[in-house]
């Protein structure tokens, strides 16, 4: 069980303690560089404690400030995998999943199962509404656009699930030694996190129903496959597709996408069209492929320490 496994290692409480701190600390010090960058390119004279998020994205180049952005998590993620090695003397297998080796082929299917998704109603969305969108696309910045997402888009979705799905989710699950909790409390401090995201002002608070809806997803897609292959290609795909296609002066990625998004933006209760009919469709097209059965044992039942403990293996 993917939970349960925790108790083959270290989960004294107070070892998930040490833990968040220092991922936090992780992350803080990986935005050391993008203030620094900021604070050169403003100068002392320009300086403004009153700008904006989204004021302060575009001060450097898109790719750079990208880049920036970006490598906060993958310092994050440099913290969290030592301090799961050296804290819990746990493996990055038993981190990821249940299953003895990590199955990247489910990694990929999730993968192509977005990135297909997004193509098609980007597409759509460009064909019925082409006043929308402005042509952005050069080659060279998108060219470096496009090597940088593919290394550091992965490294930043994959803090965020071995974080939330994967850490915190097996940290809580023994101490609760229930599964719904630790569902509950990742999902809601996911989404509560993006709080701070420029799409926020721009769009109200609404937009939060659908970040804490997508962090349920993920953590039921963990949960139901006893592990977070899926939740890791899923989230890789989403962000890098978006960060390549499209951009707009009020988003998170402010990058030379392809199209940028000129339309007045606004969210109503349309936002909930992805949480109750998108989102089911992928869970149901993934429990077809993967044969998930007993959801209610495996969304609410009970996370209890196995009489056997077998250390998985390591990679």
């Amino acid at each position: 069980m993917f939970i349960s496994q925790i108790f083959n290692y270290k989960y004294d409480f107070w070892r998930y303690i040490i833990g968040v701190i220092m991922v936090i600390a992780g992350v803080i010090i990986g935005q050391i560089p993008l203030t620094i960058a900021i604070f050169m390119e403003l100068g002392l004279e320009s300086m403004d404690v009153n700008m904006t998020q989204e004021e302060l994205m575009k001060v450097l180049d898109p790719n750079y400030n990208f880049f920036l952005l970006l490598l906060s998590y993958a310092v994050g993620l440099l913290f969290l995998f030592f301090a799961v090695r050296k804290i819990h003397g746990q493996s990055l297998v038993a981190l990821t999943t249940s299953r003895p080796r990590i199955d990247w082929s489910r990694f990929w299917f999730a993968f192509g199962l977005v990135s297909l998704f997004i193509i098609i109603t980007s597409v759509g969305d460009y064909l019925t509404n082409p006043q929308d969108y402005k042509w952005n696309f050069e080659l060279v910045p998108f060219l470096i656009l496009l090597v940088l997402a593919v290394v550091m888009v992965p490294l930043q979705t994959s803090f965020e699930e071995y974080f939330f799905r994967a850490y915190l989710m097996q940290g809580i699950g023994a101490l609760a030694r229930n599964k719904w909790l630790p569902l509950v409390v990742t999902s809601v401090i996911f989404g509560s996190l993006h709080f701070f995201n420029p799409e926020v002002t721009k769009l109200g608070n609404i937009i939060m129903i659908y970040y804490i809806g997508t962090g349920f997803m993920l953590g039921i897609m963990a949960l139901m496959d006893e592990g977070i292959e899926l939740a890791l290609g899923f989230h890789a795909a989403n962000n890098l597709l978006t960060a390549l296609i499209v951009t707009a002066d009020w988003t998170a990625f402010q990058t030379p996408s392809i199209f940028k998004d000129v339309s007045e933006p606004s969210a109503g209760w349309d936002i909930l069209i992805p949480i109750f009919v998108v989102y089911p469709l992928f869970l149901f097209i993934m429990a077809r492929r993967y044969g998930w059965k007993n959801w209610k044992e495996k969304l609410f039942g009970k996370v209890e320490k196995p009489e056997i403990l077998n250390v998985s293996e390591e990679i």
